[in-house]
């Protein structure tokens, strides 16, 4: 007879999973300010190798709409700018010899609805997410009724799976309002 907290850890350990995620992709969502996470999925041809922007630059946010890279090789700022402009930033780098400086436009209404948009389809994801986590735990609990595990064992568990559900949800709903209003925040 396996242990009901078991399935608790494994419900627990997919909706983290399912949070994390979820944060990652907001962190690519781009809202009108700075933020050097949109550069993360860049990479740079380093003397043969793709490597990520980070390794080859100081990225750093000298002001909300600003996006500075300084490279530690001068030579290396023509490859990062070719490999900005051929990324899914959508910005034009500008380059003074020194330094790459990405300025981040005000976004339109429409694009910020679009945004939002986008920022709800990735939050009712990781909505889908947590929800499998709960249905896997509790067809295991039910299972385990076979094995011997007592019926009113399995419902009490299944409700504690259920308010760990609710929480997570609760996490993914807190998370989307809060990028929503940062998106809308003009």
């Amino acid at each position: 007879m396996a242990d009901v907290k078991s399935f608790y850890k494994m419900a627990e350990d997919k909706m983290d999973g399912a949070l994390l995620h979820l944060d990652d992709s907001f962190a690519h969502i781009r809202a009108g300010k700075a933020n050097v996470r949109i550069l993360d999925p860049i990479r740079v041809d380093n003397y043969g190798a793709m490597s990520p922007l980070s390794a080859v630059a100081s990225i750093t946010t000298p002001d909300a709409r600003t996006i500075a890279i300084k490279p530690w090789d001068k030579k290396m700022i023509p490859l990062i700018e070719k490999a900005i402009l051929a990324s899914e930033v959508g910005i034009t780098p500008e380059n003074n010899g020194e330094m790459i400086r990405l300025c981040i436009p005000p976004l339109t209404e429409e694009r910020r609805k679009a945004l939002v948009k986008q920022a709800k389809a990735e939050a009712e994801d990781a909505k889908i997410s947590i929800r499998n986590a709960r249905r896997d735990a509790i067809e295991g609990l039910k299972k385990e009724i076979k094995n011997g595990l007592a019926e009113d064992v399995e419902k009490d568990a299944e409700a504690e799976v259920q308010k760990i559900h609710d929480k997570y949800i609760k996490d993914v709903e807190a998370m989307f309002s809060a990028k929503e209003k940062e998106i809308m925040t003009v």
